[in-house]
């Protein structure tokens, strides 16, 4: 079984569902996105107390020495920053958007996912991941290596996700009990005596 391509979820015209094995997402609505992140580094921090290998990446904003705002991704295991905003001087209404860093970030994402991470957070599905970018490669990482993933996903983009994602997400309240109910859920043996 090859994984789904990005333009469809469908694999021999048949759904893909969490009976065939394949990744599940759980998709945290990112109205409230400063909550969503701490919520997500929150439970992060607690699974890797517990012994969990966790990988990823979850989205804040820093001001630099002069006081002008910026998002930076923050990996969730090192604590290593990628400033995905850069500084295109005052004035400027060019997307500043480093694609560079946010790429490293993938990266990050990307082998966290192939050396064995037993979860995936992404920081937010939202207008590069809409159009197939920014970081996308990560969620395929992990369901290559079938690894369950946390996102956030934009409101403005619930349509694209849904085409992206499919059945292998799972919509999640924004809460520290429902993720950890995902995540029993997730580990719990299959009735063929295995879990995740």
């Amino acid at each position: 079984m090859s994984v789904p391509s990005e333009e469809s979820h469908v694999l021999n015209g048949s759904a893909l569902t969490a009976a065939t094995g394949w990744t599940r997402i759980a998709a945290l609505p990112a109205e409230d996105s400063v909550r969503i992140q701490s919520l997500m580094q929150a439970f992060a921090e607690g699974l890797m107390r517990d012994g969990v290998r966790v990988g990823g990446v979850t989205q804040t904003r820093v001001a630099d020495s002069s006081g002008r705002s910026g998002i930076v991704l923050r990996d969730v295991a090192t604590g290593a920053f990628y400033p995905i905003s850069q500084d295109l001087g005052p004035g400027s209404v060019a997307c500043n958007l480093d694609t560079s860093e946010l790429a490293l970030a993938c990266a990050a994402i990307e082998r966290a996912a192939r050396d064995g991470a037993q979860l995936i957070v992404i920081s937010k599905f939202s207008k590069q991941e809409a159009a197939r970018g920014g970081l996308c490669d990560a969620f395929r990482a992990a369901m290559t290596a079938r690894v369950p993933v946390i996102a956030a996903v934009s409101p403005h983009y619930r349509d694209e996700w849904r085409a992206f994602a499919g059945p292998l997400a799972e919509d999640i309240a924004p809460e520290r009990q429902a993720l950890a109910d995902w995540w029993a859920r997730l580990r719990a043996p299959s009735p063929a005596g295995t879990s995740i």
